[in-house]
């Protein structure tokens, strides 16, 4: 069971002036929210951790949540207001958010709701600005305490500072998590928000230094960028990082094959797939367990060599991107690679 914990809220979009006013469509929404939603949707079992509000909008947000087959035996439901998010699009599309949600429900997941969650966790994915509000915060960082040396943990900051402005906050939760993420995803934007003068690779090779077994940066319209322990990778435009257009990943001559190949089992499962939408970001929680083993080759010296993790092997530069090699990666798995017993066991999962 996937566990995807923070916010639920209702994201408002204005449809135009009325003759008293204007008119205003409510949606479901919030990332975590999302998330769960597109989990469900690839056909992997999701459950949200999180509070909603006993009125109409909260009503509305876990029966979305029901209709979708998301397990909601962990939502905690409470007596304040649904957080609202008023939406509106510039000329490119992007959204800009005003939050209206102090005190909101989504914020008041207090610390004895742990003992909703289920027993058999797959992996948790947390993140936004749930992990910045009290007390919904100390609940989650409660929660990885309890989870991260034996459960994958998917980490996105999302920084919104219309609902927590201060900047030192974010840094300390982002630093905080670091030792403690296995996947860690931020945006390009929120990167140079947080650690203005520290550049791309050298927050992944910091980040990898402290325990990260993926990190992704998310670059817009420009794709993604992967470091795995001894690669990173580019995943070329999209939805954020390729997105629903499922771009792939090819090896940059002059670099080490074996490695290479076996790395990218790891990145074009996950990294080109980690942001721009719920779908794409749900594909790449599931890839921490994935990568405690390394893929071996049937065949050379290595074949008898015993799986090793990907943050064992020295961080080296190697990867570009294209939009044709994806089935390329998977036919080099078929015929050199194969999976540990704990690999085929989440494998058999889509």
């Amino acid at each position: 069971m996937f566990v995807v914990c923070g916010e639920a809220l209702m994201d408002v979009f204005a449809g135009g002036d009325t003759p008293t006013g204007i008119a205003l469509d409510a949606r479901v929404g919030g990332s975590p929210y999302n998330l769960a939603v597109g989990l469900v949707r690839l056909g992997q079992p999701a459950a949200f951790f999180g509070a909603l509000s006993r009125g109409h909008l909260g009503e509305r947000l876990i029966r979305g949540l029901r209709d979708e087959g998301v397990q909601t035996a962990s939502v905690t439901r409470v007596d304040a207001p649904t957080t609202l998010g008023l939406v509106e699009l510039d000329a490119q599309g992007v959204p800009s958010y005003a939050f209206y949600g102090n005190g909101g429900a989504d914020r008041q997941l207090e610390i004895g709701a742990l003992g909703l969650l289920p027993t058999q966790i797959r992996a948790v994915h947390l993140g936004s600005y749930a992990m910045v509000v009290e007390p919904i915060a100390g609940t989650l960082r409660a929660l990885v305490e309890r989870e991260h040396s034996g459960t994958p943990i998917c980490y996105d900051p999302n920084v919104r500072l219309n609902v927590e402005p201060d900047l030192a906050r974010w840094r300390d939760t982002l630093q905080w998590m670091l030792s403690r993420a296995h996947l860690l995803k931020i945006s390009e934007e929120d990167l140079a928000l947080l650690l203005p003068r520290v550049g791309l690779q050298q927050f992944a090779e910091g980040a990898l230094a402290q325990g990260a077994r993926l990190v992704v940066v998310t670059r817009g319209a420009s794709g993604a960028l992967a470091w795995a322990g001894a690669c990173v990778g580019e995943c070329a435009g999209g939805h954020g990082a390729g997105g629903r257009h499922g771009r792939g990943w090819r090896h940059l001559p002059g670099g080490p094959a074996d490695l290479a190949g076996r790395t990218q089992l790891s990145v074009d499962r996950s990294a080109g797939r980690a942001a721009g939408s719920a779908i794409a970001r749900s594909a790449a929680v599931r890839s921490p367990r994935r990568r405690h083993h390394l893929l071996a080759p049937r065949r050379g010296p290595a074949a008898a060599q015993r799986t090793r993790p990907l943050t064992s092997v020295p961080f080296a530069p190697i990867w570009s991107a294209d939009d044709a090699t994806l089935g390329a990666a998977q036919r080099w798995r078929r015929r050199h690679c194969r999976w540990s017993e704990s690999e085929r066991e989440v494998s058999s999962h889509p």
